[in-house]
């Protein structure tokens, strides 16, 4: 399967996907508290698919408050780090990599990541594994239009649980570019640009920017990455009695996007 790149940010070329088949188990009594617990895995589910879905292969929407995933992937170790990423799991995660716990999560409807580097088997070979928790009846916890019910009823959505978006790998450098923001201020043609950089200290890093459209260069700079951060306006240029810059401008009716190419030297 070719699968696409599931984040419009931040995009790199160096990554894989980890949807597909996983093992997967059902803990109802919420027996288990760790991956060498698991006396057996009786199901195959195909993530990012929720256990609730005909399209997982499990299809069972009953209660069923603790389930397991596991499955196996290549990684060799190198100089760089690697990235674990999850798009969304409901509610409570805790996912571990050949053994070692890797990253705890809370919240249903928003992404996490772990760096699982130093966590990784030389042979390349490398286990994942993951325990959802999602209490059905719990109504304390932000569940959008999820029933609490065995059958939805008036406006209450079937429940989802366990893994619901797409799990990838990533390999980024020892000091990379972890978040972007971009902030339009319309009136001047300017873009606000923010930028955050994580991993090992380094002196004299700088950020190149690029904004084009359509293989035409709206604007390129470069900026000193002051404290770990990068916070500056991107305005871009005047044309004189042939301004163009209206056209750019985002609307339904001309959904125009600004391709930004972000290097970190």
């Amino acid at each position: 399967v070719d699968f696409a790149y599931p984040r419009p940010q931040l995009q790199r070329a160096n990554w894989t996907s980890l949807d597909g088949p996983w093992r997967f188990a059902f803990d109802d009594a919420g027996a288990w508290g760790e991956p060498a617990d698991v006396t057996e895995w009786p199901q195959e589910i195909q993530v990012p698919y929720p256990p609730e879905s005909p399209a997982s292969g499990i299809g069972d929407g009953g209660f069923h408050p603790v389930c397991w995933y596991q499955r196996e992937f290549e990684a060799l170790p190198g100089d760089d780090r690697v990235m674990l990423r999850f798009g969304a799991v409901d509610y409570a995660a805790r996912v571990w990599v050949n053994g070692h716990l890797a990253v705890l999560h809370e919240g249903g409807h928003t992404p996490f990541a772990a760096d699982i580097t130093h966590f990784l088997d030389p042979s390349g070979r490398q286990q994942l594994t993951l325990r959802a928790e999602d209490e059905p009846g719990d109504l304390t916890k932000p569940r959008g239009k999820q029933d609490w019910q065995l059958e939805p009823h008036a406006l209450w959505y079937p429940r989802t649980s366990g893994i619901w978006q797409t799990v990838w790998l990533e390999r980024v450098p020892r000091t990379y570019v972890e978040k972007l923001r971009w902030t339009p201020r319309v009136e001047g043609f300017a873009i606000g640009f923010e930028a955050r950089i994580v991993g090992d200290p380094r002196p004299d890093l700088s950020i190149d920017l690029t904004l084009s459209l359509d293989g035409r260069v709206l604007a390129r700079d470069r900026y000193l990455v002051v404290g770990g951060e990068v916070d500056r306006f991107v305005v871009l240029s005047d044309p004189g009695i042939d301004d163009f810059r209206n056209e750019i401008l985002w609307s339904p009716e001309r959904p125009t996007l600004i391709d930004a190419q972000v290097r970190l030297l």
